[in-house]
């Protein structure tokens, strides 16, 4: 007997079907690893605003002393996995592969899901990064588009107060609430189907126990991200907000103090102008004084 050999790539195929399986494992895997890793640090991080601002700043301090290798470490581990994740999630979407019928009853409302959150993600993460760093920190890109369109609102030697700032207003809060549950339910249903697709989960039983597993993972990683959007709404009001600038101050002039932070830096935010009616207020008292 004679077995046919396998049927080899036709060089007229274009490069994503004649690389379908090696592509599909790399993006499996990217939305662990690091982009998924990554989530869940930065939701932790951002949460130990709950323990006071002064905390949320040292974290950002710790972060920001990496200096000149902080964008490479964020380009290669962070912006261009999520951007190859990405791309080809829509590359997925658009070939209509589905593959339902490999999930029964509620699996495929998770499979629909999880296509419907990747999009709301990406969108979202495109526009938390707009918001809160303005994609591009060339001068002027910040003045004439960031700026007028109310971007880079963040400033890492103001971490809390900044931040909290930025939150205010229901349409935001809003836009947090969606963005933050999406990126969840994503990572979280995709490390559900990651098992499966590496064979990690191949038994009905064994992929029910995961299922279970990876909800609780996720209802977990929800309550911790959307403390820290409420812990960091909440620094953006007063009195919260004067004593979490009071606290970034301190720490400023220490790292200034220490030489390890430019005094003038460009990641120190201004302070907010008092109105008129304020200001003769305090002249007044002053005066009175």
């Amino acid at each position: 007997m004679t077995t046919n050999p396998s049927p080899k790539p036709s060089p007229t195929e274009s490069f994503l079907v004649r690389h379908d399986f090696l592509l599909r494992r790399l993006h499996s895997l990217s939305g662990l690893i690091p982009v998924g890793a990554y989530m869940v640090i930065h939701l932790a991080t951002n949460a130990t605003v709950l323990e006071s601002p002064g905390a949320f700043q040292k974290n950002v301090y710790a972060i920001h002393s990496l200096g000149k290798l902080l964008p490479v470490v964020e380009w290669v581990f962070i912006f261009i996995p999520i951007i190859f994740h990405a791309v080809f999630g829509f590359v997925i979407i658009g070939s209509g592969r589905a593959n339902t019928s490999q999930y029964p009853r509620g699996s495929n409302v998770r499979y629909t899901l999880q296509r419907i959150t990747g999009m709301i993600a990406f969108a979202f993460i495109a526009w938390h990064v707009f918001h809160m760093r303005g994609w591009i920190h060339e001068s002027w890109w910040i003045t004439h588009v960031t700026e007028p369109l109310g971007g880079a609102q963040f400033k890492p030697y103001n971490a809390a107060s900044s931040a909290g700032r930025a939150l205010q207003g229901p349409l935001v809060n809003g836009l947090y609430l969606v963005g933050v549950t999406s990126c969840v339910f994503h990572l979280a249903n995709g490390m559900w189907s990651m098992g499966i697709t590496w064979g990690v989960w191949t038994t009905p039983l064994a992929q029910k126990r995961a299922l279970r597993i990876c909800a609780a993972f996720g209802v977990l990683l929800l309550a911790v991200g959307l403390s820290a959007q409420y812990g960091m709404w909440s620094v953006g009001r007063e009195p919260k907000l004067e004593e979490a600038i009071q606290a970034e101050d301190k720490q400023f002039k220490s790292q200034v103090d220490a030489g390890l932070v430019d005094k003038d830096s460009e990641k120190r935010d201004k302070p907010p102008q008092k109105d008129a009616a304020a200001s003769r207020q305090e002249t007044s008292q002053s005066m009175e004084e």
